[in-house]
């Protein structure tokens, strides 16, 4: 019997998770506010087969058939109730996070998950009324390409909620994690901490966005360098979760001025095409030529 998987929020996460659920065989429902960004996410989904088919990834008919899994919906009181799995994967603020949560809770799903990269999964937990069956689901951008899925044990999480969190993971075909709630969990402490530093280290006048993250390519082994990784998730999103790093461990997460400087300028990375590199139609444009990062 094909699960059917509820996705809340089609924006970078909520297009990469419904796109995975859709490939691993689930019978997607995603959720947007309203119809015309619903078909707006439609069309993104559509770039996304047509670029695996193109690159030998899909075949036309896979793509199709994964195409025909996902049904829009325009909020959720479109979902008809005891859904499988509903991923809450709204933009990074608690109250809005509390609000569509405990709409999906009503939907009485039998795994409830949040997609949070940073929010303590009690503080979501605090006004459902099945918190037990609530765990954080924290899946990586480009969610098709990162294998990682970072599950996140709440105070109220039970043993059997955890199980069914992995064994989804496995169905995805994601290699889990699990980890105690604390904020910022252990993906976005350790990544953020080394993020913030760079940026600092480019206002520094230090070295070149192009050149810190071939030290650390190069001499770190790491797939790809701070600045350019932050481009990939969103300056937008690194400060919220800098910011809520920094409510709970203090100014050693503070979000250096530099990169409030670039968010408000509407340098939001890949997604805008201008962040601490240029992007053009999703690919980094001007090979390793750096971008200037200042004002």
């Amino acid at each position: 019997m094909t699960e059917r998987f509820v996705v809340v929020g089609a924006g970078t996460m909520g297009l990469g998770i419904a796109y995975v659920a859709a490939g691993s065989g689930h019978a997607v429902e995603l959720v947007e506010v309203d119809r015309e960004r619903g078909a707006a996410a439609l069309r993104r989904l559509d770039e996304l087969w047509e670029r695996a088919v193109r690159r030998g990834r899909l075949s036309a008919e896979q793509a199709d058939a994964d195409r025909a899994r996902i049904t829009l919906r325009a909020g959720l009181a479109e979902v008809a109730p005891a859904p499988d799995v509903i991923v809450e994967a709204v933009p990074e603020r608690l109250e809005l996070k509390r609000a569509v949560l405990a709409e999906a809770e009503a939907l009485r799903p039998a795994l409830l998950g949040s997609n949070t990269s940073s929010i303590p999964i009690a503080d979501l937990a605090a006004k459902l009324t099945r918190p037990e069956r609530f765990c954080g689901l924290h899946f990586f951008n480009p969610v098709w390409a990162m294998a990682l899925l970072e599950i996140v044990v709440g105070p109220a999480t039970a043993p059997q909620t955890t199980e069914a969190a992995v064994t989804l993971a496995g169905r995805l075909g994601k290699d889990p994690v699990v980890v105690r709630d604390m904020p910022g969990f252990a993906t976005s402490r350790l990544g953020v901490t080394l993020g913030l530093e760079a940026i600092r280290m480019v206002a520094d006048g230090v070295a070149s966005p192009a050149d810190i993250d071939k030290a650390m390519v190069l001499g770190y082994r790491h797939p790809v360098g701070p600045l350019e990784l932050t481009d990939l998730v969103g300056l937008d999103v690194r400060l919220d979760i800098a910011r809520t790093l920094q409510a709970a461990y203090g100014d050693r997460f503070a979000p250096p001025p530099l990169l409030v400087e670039l968010v408000a300028a509407g340098r939001l990375g890949k997604k805008s095409g201008h962040g601490f590199y240029r992007w053009t139609d999703g690919v980094r444009a001007g090979g390793t030529e750096p971008l200037e990062a200042t004002r």
